[in-house]
């Protein structure tokens, strides 16, 4: 249950109609649609001011734990000063104030972009909460610090000169212990060249200095990857007063134990919900987003120290061991009792797992919202159980806003070759039909051709196929078979001669691809490969940062399309 699997974003097709059972839908896509069978599985609709201003005044009667308030505020001194952070840190400490909470990884050098479009949303989503409610209510971005997937964090993506993708990335120090949490790891002497790798790939840009400063005065060697990330996304966000916490401290945990103590205690009874909660799900059609692992709590264990590999546990009931849990992929087995009484004892040795973390997160703060991307909506589908099991009002759970940036070189080619932006997401052949490309004047148009297939031949091929069902409804299968068959043949072929077409057209085929460098990298989102300073480093920070929260405040930042940044 501690890792996350993204599942592919999959409607029903002609399969359910055939006897094959359907594929199931992911929850995010349909939550976001405002599906109601999505909706009914979280308490709060996001797009009702009525529920987010209710919950906002919940959570503004909850006061913060004084050991929290005391770690927290040793946190954010830390951190570049920033007299509005310092505003909102007296504000929670003092009370009656509610918190928007989002989380990342901490990325090299930030990370991917959706991470800076994650925090910019918590901030936007915040004030609106304040200014409808009149609850006073603070952004606040936990680290989430106790992962030691490594490799999903070592690693950042920028564009090089020719356009092509240039991925800088840490090393694997081949001595350490892979299943350390991130918390506990350092940056060795590297960083210095990555960041003068990434300022030989930055340095024509215009802020391009103004970006490898920023970089340079938190990445240094010797200091956690935590805290370089905290900085600089402190740095970032100072205007904005954006709160940073790091779970992992032994006060933190103190205040965390009990429910490490339930969760392990629970933990077939937990079980038994999750996975009622997960036959619910699919029985509505959508895909579990959290492989559950039936026999392993929400908690992860350290073993040796705090610092030491990090394993699931499972439950290991052998002869002689009853009531005994055993670190997953070893032959290490603790039994109940000790492993209690050493979480007691050192509660840093104890982490959550995905669906465990925001019970955590909102039994220490009130939180009256929070921000996820779309893998975190749809496990919060699969935890809300959870809650009323531990006590908790959940959160009114809100999509991070999805930006893609089209900047002038984008719109130069976008124009050249006769597309708008949301071209570049469509599949292969769709896109290639609306590409102007140069052909022979005799060449046909594949458009046009694409037109004939669906107006002409598909509904005669159709009329053909009907017929010989009515006379002989036994062919039925072989009828249905062949209309779709025919179809898609000619698809493939039509598709085939606009590859061609762009082939032969070189200067087409060079500004397409590096539209889709620019706009869609790899065929992924362009928030999901590039890093901050891509964009920071073309219109300099500020700029960026600016542009996100103007088209954040128009409409709002619950909107779900997604939005264009047109620097």
């Amino acid at each position: 249950m501690g890792g996350l699997a993204a599942p592919k974003d999959a409607r029903f097709t002609d399969a359910e109609y055939s006897g094959i059972p359907p594929v199931a839908r992911a929850f995010s896509s349909s939550y976001l649609a405002g599906d109601p069978a999505a909706l009914s599985f979280l308490p709060h609709d996001f797009r009702e001011a009525s529920a987010r201003i209710t919950r906002a005044r919940e959570a503004a009667r909850r006061s913060l734990p004084r050991a929290l308030g005391e770690v927290l505020t040793a946190q954010q001194a830390c951190l570049p000063p920033s007299p509005a952070r310092q505003a909102n840190l007296d504000a929670l400490v003092a009370g009656n104030t509610a918190v928007v909470v989002s989380g990342q990884q901490v990325g090299l050098f930030l990370g991917p972009l959706y991470t800076f479009y994650k925090a910019a949303s918590a901030i936007a989503v915040a004030r609106t909460i304040e200014a409808e409610s009149g609850v006073r209510c603070v952004p606040l971005f936990w680290l989430q610090t106790e992962d030691h997937d490594f490799a999903e964090i070592a690693g950042c993506t920028v564009p090089s000169a020719d356009g092509n993708l240039v991925s800088l990335a840490l090393h694997e120090d081949p001595n350490g212990d892979g299943r350390q949490s991130i918390a506990h790891r350092r940056l060795g002497s590297e960083v210095t060249g990555l960041l003068d790798t990434l300022a030989t790939h930055l340095g024509s840009d215009l802020a391009a200095d103004e970006v490898i400063s920023v970089l340079r005065a938190q990445y240094v060697a010797g200091r956690s990857l935590a805290d370089a990330f905290a900085g600089t996304l402190a740095s970032v966000f100072s205007e904005e007063g954006l709160l940073i916490f790091d779970p992992r401290d032994a006060r933190v945990a103190q205040l965390a134990a009990p429910i490490y103590r339930r969760a392990i205690e629970d933990a077939d009874a937990i079980d038994r919900q999750l996975s009622e909660q997960s036959g619910r799900l699919r029985d509505a059609g959508f895909a579990e987003q959290v492989p559950l692992r039936p026999g392993c709590p929400l908690v992860f264990f350290h073993s040796g120290e705090a610092a030491g590999p990090r394993f699931r546990l499972q439950r290991h009931d052998a002869d002689g061991a009853p009531n005994a849990w055993k670190l997953a992929g070893t032959d290490e087995c603790v039994s109940q009792v000790d492993l209690l009484a050493t979480i007691a004892r050192d509660p840093l040795r104890a982490s959550t797992s995905a669906l465990l973390r925001p019970i955590v997160q909102d039994s220490l703060f009130p939180t009256v919202a929070y921000v996820g991307g779309p893998a975190e909506v749809s496990y919060f589908a699969q935890l809300m159980p959870l809650y009323s099991l531990f006590g908790l009002t959940p959160p009114v759970i809100v999509p991070r806003a999805r930006f893609r940036c089209v900047d002038a070189r984008a719109r130069r080619l976008l124009a050249s070759l006769a597309l708008e932006p949301e071209d570049v997401d469509r599949a292969e052949g769709d896109l290639l039909e609306r590409v102007a490309v140069a052909r022979p004047a005799d060449a046909p148009d594949p458009a046009a051709l694409k037109r004939a297939v669906a107006n002409d031949i598909a509904p005669l091929v159709a009329r053909i196929a009907d017929a010989i069902t009515a006379d002989r409804p036994h062919l039925g299968r072989a009828a249905d078979r062949t209309r779709r068959s025919v179809s898609h043949a000619l698809a493939r072929l039509v598709d085939r001669y606009a590859r061609d077409l762009l082939d032969e057209d070189s200067t087409a085929r060079r500004r397409l691809q590096s539209l889709q460098h620019l706009l869609r990298p790899g065929g992924v989102a362009q928030e999901r490969v590039y890093g901050w300073p891509t964009f920071a480093a073309r219109m300099g920070p500020a700029t960026f940062k600016r542009l996100v929260f103007e088209r954040l405040a128009q409409g709002g930042p619950f909107v779900t399309e997604l939005r264009e940044l047109r620097p």
